[in-house]
């Protein structure tokens, strides 16, 4: 146990010196040093229990190649929002929205639609890389009036939105789709923005073919800069390209090469089993399981571990006490996924962060439904409300699944 213990003790004591010392400036990189020297000093508790070097190297490896769809998904949103900007997607976004929405319901109507379209592409993280970055833009409303000075705002710079749409319906994979949808803006930009691609690419010299190339890999690479000579159009257009989303995916490769090594050496195992057995009644129980996935979170940095561990460490507990999978379910989602871009070096927190352009500090405390879903449940839990029991379908179902994995 003390074995399992001290690396959490070191990362929570070098995040709260990093975070001291450096504050809304730790992700920069100083928060990233901090997690790999834990997921070094965890690897010397690993080795101190008789793993060998290359088996927690090796560990430390199948943790980020986890992470690579994830880390694909953030290199092409970077590309997107670069490429979206200089299309004048976002623009022409930012100025239809500001004319259509009232500001007395901007808040409401930003979160009702960014829920309908996170529903319908079943993407939280391009919802927020799209959708997300023109509602953020929409909130600076001073730019709005130089705005059509700047860019050839039109219906027609939707296109690579409706693209991104019909690729998400169509089941496209996600890498793919985003992708897809920013070489298309990047091409159409010079067309509809040819203006705005020339003083981005900076050489007048260059012809034609030159300039446009030029601008879609700059635009997709290291992102879209406004030259429009009006200092809010620039700075709230001047965003986006892979280079962007670097500072993330470190954060990202540092916080899973502390959890694959805690998780491979049975740190994290060690310290869930007292969280079992110590949750004697059902409210403890669903308590137990929203602390642990709270803490793995933080700890772990990853929404797929703070969902898959609990799941996987409380689901005979849970079978053995007659209580419906869909219980422990909902206490997974309620904690594991919901607070996830709660924490600055989560995956769903960096993220978040990085593509936003908005510390997860600063929007933590607005953040109701995400921090009101694991109280709720865990009173739900000790009220017996919506706490279905085990049907003997179920029961035989679940018994038959466990002799299969034994």
């Amino acid at each position: 146990m003390l074995d399992a213990v001290l690396p959490v003790v070191v990362l929570i004591a070098l995040i709260a010196l990093t975070i001291v010392v450096f504050g809304i400036s730790a992700t920069d990189g100083p928060l990233q040093v901090a997690l790999l020297l834990s997921a070094a000093f965890a690897a010397l508790m690993a080795f101190k229990n008789g793993y060998r070097a290359s088996e927690v190297g090796e560990a430390a490896i199948a943790g980020v190649a986890s992470a690579m769809s994830a880390i694909f998904i953030l290199l092409a949103v970077g590309a997107l929002i670069g490429a979206w900007n200089m299309a004048g997607t976002i623009p022409t976004v930012v100025d239809y929205g500001v004319r259509i929405l009232n500001p007395s319901i901007f808040y409401l109507t930003t979160a009702i639609i960014c829920a309908v379209v996170g529903m319908v592409t079943g993407s939280s993280w391009t919802t927020a890389g799209t959708l997300g970055v023109a509602f953020v833009g929409m909130a600076t409303q001073a730019a709005l009036d130089v705005l059509g000075q700047a860019f050839n705002i039109s219906a027609v710079n939707l296109l690579p939105l409706a693209l991104l749409v019909v690729f998400t319906i169509r089941k496209a994979p996600p890498f793919l789709a985003i992708l897809g949808s920013a070489l298309f803006a990047a091409i159409l930009a010079c067309f509809t923005q040819w203006d705005a691609v020339k003083a981005f690419v900076g050489h007048p010299e260059y012809g034609v073919f030159t300039t446009a190339v030029h601008a879609i890999y700059a635009s997709m690479a290291t992102g879209f800069v406004s030259k429009s000579g009006n200092a809010a159009v620039d700075q709230l257009f001047s965003r986006g390209g892979m280079a962007s989303l670097l500072t993330t995916i470190w954060l990202v490769l540092a916080a899973l090469s502390f959890a694959a090594i805690m998780e491979y050496a049975g740190f994290l195992r060690r310290l869930l089993a007292p969280v079992v057995e110590r949750a004697p009644t059902r409210g403890r129980l669903i308590a137990a399981v929203n602390a642990s996935a709270i803490g793995l979170n933080v700890i772990a940095g990853d929404q797929y571990v703070a969902d898959v561990l609990p799941a996987r460490m409380f689901a005979t507990e849970f079978q053995r006490r007659g209580l419906a999978p869909q219980v422990l379910s909902r206490a997974v989602e309620d904690s594991g996924t919901v607070t996830s871009p709660l924490v600055p070096w989560n995956t769903c927190g960096a993220y978040m962060s990085g593509v936003l352009g908005v510390s997860t500090a600063a929007y933590f405390p607005y953040c109701f439904f995400n921090l009101l879903s694991p109280i709720l449940d865990v009173i739900y839990g000790f009220i017996g409300f919506k706490v279905p029991s085990l049907t003997d379908e179920q029961s035989g179902e679940t018994e038959l699944e466990t002799a299969i994995v034994s």
